[in-house]
């Protein structure tokens, strides 16, 4: 796994690309909803690789492991709790085997909707879950703890992180337009603290882009000096008559946003919740506009 030190020399003085959305693409692909959905990736390698592969072609730097919730507290529920650290080594392996020119990110999500993550007694329960899960991910290039909700949860990851060895860990928070955690707390204080204590990159993840999301960029920007990372949904999403979320945002419109985003100083840039490998090619084709933006400013 890469330190800090080696994840920001990679990245260098210019932006780097994520990925874009996986669940939202596995659902489209056939995934069922309500299912443990690392446990339908592994039953269904193919699917999962070919999306990472068309992201990779899309000039992705950075591909998510899908391990969004494959930790013990989650994968109780299909019987795997005792396989977590394998789960998440296999995943990550899957990812590699998708994607071997690109780093791989082992991914960390929010508990919140099998505990209360928000609750100081919960904190020890949240540090166990993570530190096994981080076990499995060890393989992985870097670790993201994204659509974070709490303060208290990026704190669990930080603890388990070092805890269990690990480098480089980029932190990503779902957030109001106005930069205001779910919480209630400013994100930028918090994020500002999450840098000094050693993040790799700090950001937010499945905030609706709109014309709103490049100010929240900049507002961020102001509370942080290392890379600033902007994952957001390809729009806000509408429910059709079988109740899924659709978003409505094309990839050419969403790069506008994203561009504008990378000019506001963001340098880690990919898509969560609607976006495809089409809207991630529409951006890395404005790095270009992103990098000569940002040598005239100082960005």
């Amino acid at each position: 796994m890469l330190t800090r030190e080696d994840f920001w020399e990679k990245l260098g003085d210019g932006v780097y690309f994520l990925d874009g959305a996986t669940g939202s693409n596995l659902l489209a692909a056939g995934m069922p909803r309500g299912i443990c959905s690392e446990k339908w990736v592994l039953e269904h390698p193919d699917i999962l690789v070919d999306l990472q592969r068309r992201y990779a072609a899309s000039g992705a730097q950075i591909i998510y492991a899908p391990t969004f919730q494959a930790q013990p507290i989650a994968l109780k529920a299909v019987g795997w709790e005792a396989q977590t650290e394998d789960v998440n080594r296999r995943l990550v392996a899957l990812s590699r085997s998708a994607a071997p020119d690109c780093l791989i990110a082992g991914d960390i999500a929010t508990l919140a909707a099998f505990c209360d993550s928000w609750d100081p007694k919960n904190f020890d329960l949240l540090v166990e879950n993570y530190r096994r899960q981080i076990r499995g991910l060890l393989d992985a290039d870097l670790l993201i703890a994204e659509t974070l909700l709490y303060p208290q949860e990026a704190e669990a990851v930080l603890c388990a992180a070092e805890l269990e060895g690990a480098g480089a860990v980029m932190y990503s928070f779902t957030m109001q337009p106005d930069g205001t955690l779910f919480s209630g707390a400013d994100a930028g204080p918090v994020l500002r603290e999450l840098e000094a204590a050693g993040a790799a990159a700090v950001g937010f993840n499945c905030v609706a882009a709109d014309m709103m999301t490049p100010y929240l960029v900049s507002k961020l920007r102001r509370y942080v000096k290392g890379p600033l990372l902007c994952k957001p949904n390809a729009g806000l999403p509408v429910i059709n008559d079988q109740g899924i979320a659709e978003y409505p945002m094309e990839p050419e419109e969403f790069s506008q946003i994203l561009l504008q985003c990378g000019q506001n100083g963001a340098r880690l840039l990919g898509g969560c919740c609607g976006t495809t490998p089409a809207h991630m090619t529409a951006a890395v084709q404005k790095r270009m506009e992103i990098s000569d933006f940002s040598k005239k400013t100082g960005n």
